[in-house]
């Protein structure tokens, strides 16, 4: 009797990367999938889908390699639990984009086999993906912070001043809303321009995308920090020096192969759950001289160390901004933060951790040795000049 194998997601837009990934997926047995519902979809991708759920329901069913599909009852990213339960799989098979420990986790508590398979166009195709085609070649940047962050908020740089340090990243996967890669302010971006960045001055077009996002009339009375904008706009790593102002006294950025590539080699995310809805990460905030002292201390070592491609003070460093951003927002370390930092601080090869942004969820972002130990882990390639 052959193995139930199970996959899931959402498969909007059918292209031929779904196939073939369900054609990889068969080998292991008769392969039953899941599909997110139209109402998951919407809360956990905040966007409604191209196809109703019936109708992906259709198409995926008409796939020779499927023995049969399913609308997900659940919510969000687990949102295939009841299904699994119903089905009782003998495999969960995986893209290694969509991987998580949770779900490692969740199918070893029900002696479920979980192999995650590598993206890979089937054999003379080019690769697909949904999001490329959702966003048609959208070619906008996003940003990652390395250290130092909430320094660009006047109500920290107050008592000290010191540097932010960015990195702007091609999206070369798919960036997922309240995981704090600085999407709202992408999306502000795509509602300029949609598909790519302009060609100026990165400098005159960051503090153009900060004022559009800042306008006067904001109603909620937040303003967004500036290493948002100039994290996105500003190729490379970048350095910006807040003293008590919404808008940095000095911008300084790294073009250099060998620092960026060397970078490339030891930064990687894993995802984790999204920030959510309603939680406040400023909540129980405990700013002091001595706390923001420390996150200014930590980012200039953390430039010094990356300048020296120096692994090892790379790591204290992005260590010591993170502890310092914690010891101001503690809330930063909630949901399901925690776990995650507790899993991955004793792996193998794991040097330092931080989420990006302000935390609450999302990625945690890895210092680690050989990014060949982690083929669950999103790789970062930087943008260029």
């Amino acid at each position: 009797m052959a193995k139930k194998v199970f996959v899931s997601g959402c498969y909007d837009l059918l292209h031929s990367g779904h196939v073939e990934f369900f054609r990889q997926a068969a080998q292991y047995g008769d392969l039953y999938v899941g599909i997110g519902s139209d109402r998951t979809i919407l809360h956990y991708k905040h966007h409604r889908t191209v196809y109703p759920e019936q109708e992906r329901l259709f198409m995926v069913k008409a796939i020779r390699y499927v023995k049969d599909a399913f609308i997900n009852d659940g919510d969000g990213v687990m949102d295939f639990v009841q299904t699994v339960d119903r089905l009782k799989p003998d495999v969960f098979v995986v893209n290694a984009d969509g991987a998580s420990e949770t779900k490692r986790r969740f199918c070893a508590e029900r002696g479920i086999e979980y192999v995650v398979l590598d993206r890979v166009p089937a054999d003379g195709l080019a690769a697909r993906s949904s999001t490329a085609l959702k966003e048609t070649s959208c070619q906008l940047p996003t940003r990652l912070d390395l250290a130092g962050t909430w320094i660009d908020q006047p109500y920290v740089s107050c008592f000290c001043p010191g540097w932010a340090l960015t990195i702007s990243l091609e999206p070369t996967f798919e960036i997922r809303e309240r995981c704090g890669l600085s999407t709202s302010t992408r999306n502000l971006i795509k509602k300029i321009w949609p598909y790519r960045l302009p060609n100026m001055d990165p400098e005159t077009l960051a503090r153009m995308v900060f004022c559009f996002e800042n306008n006067p009339e904001r109603s909620d009375g937040i303003i967004s920090g500036a290493q948002d904008s100039i994290g996105i706009c500003v190729p490379g790593l970048c350095r910006h020096w807040y003293d008590n102002g919404y808008w940095p006294l000095k911008i300084e950025t790294c073009t250099d192969e060998n620092v960026l590539s060397w970078l490339e080699r030891h930064l990687c995310m894993v995802p984790m759950e999204p920030r959510r809805p309603g939680c406040s990460v400023i909540a129980g905030k405990d700013i002091t001289l001595p706390k923001v002292q420390a996150l200014a201390a930590a980012a200039d070592s953390c430039w010094k160390a990356i300048m020296d491609m120096d692994l090892e003070a790379f790591a204290s460093a992005y260590m010591d901004s993170f502890n310092a951003q914690t010891a101001m927002f503690p809330a930063m370390v909630q949901g399901c933060v925690q776990e995650f930092i507790d899993r991955y601080s004793v792996r193998d090869g794991v040097l330092a951790w931080k989420m990006p942004g302000a935390g609450g969820g999302g990625y945690l972002a890895l210092v680690v040795d050989n990014l060949e130990k982690f083929p669950e882990a999103i790789p970062l390639k930087i943008r260029r000049a």
